[in-house]
């Protein structure tokens, strides 16, 4: 007795989209920190609770990749990013930005629902 059961392929996946993209200001910027005084860290990228909003960036020198980061590469440069902050992240842009009186490393998040009165903090 035959039994004439059909298996459906499965269905293809959606590719993930990159957890985080460097942009060509922010790529200039680290290649220049990483041939100065960070030559042999690399830049890893967490998110903490702090401040009013709940969550803030914090980013920190280190040897090398631990056991939970993931290994961001684009545009030449390499980031950590902890492995903890990943859902956080996803599809998150590292900028660099130069104001009048201060600069630095900037994100854009399209997790972010809401950010601080001063910018130091948001939440998802």
């Amino acid at each position: 007795m035959s039994d004439n059961v059909s298996v459906a392929a499965p269905r293809a996946r959606r590719p993930l989209p990159p957890l985080m993209a460097v942009s060509d200001v922010a790529a200039e910027r680290l290649r220049a920190l990483y041939s100065t005084g960070q030559e042999s860290k690399l830049l890893r990228i967490s998110v903490n609770t702090k401040g009013c909003s709940g969550l803030a960036y914090d980013m920190t020198w280190v040897d090398g990749a631990g056991p939970g980061d993931e290994v961001v590469s684009d545009k030449g440069v390499t980031v950590l990013v902890d492995r903890k902050a990943s859902l956080f992240l996803i599809g998150t842009t590292m900028d660099y930005e130069v104001k009048a009186l201060s600069s630095g490393f900037t994100f854009v998040n399209p997790n972010e629902k809401g950010r601080c009165g001063c910018g130091e903090s948001f939440h998802v």
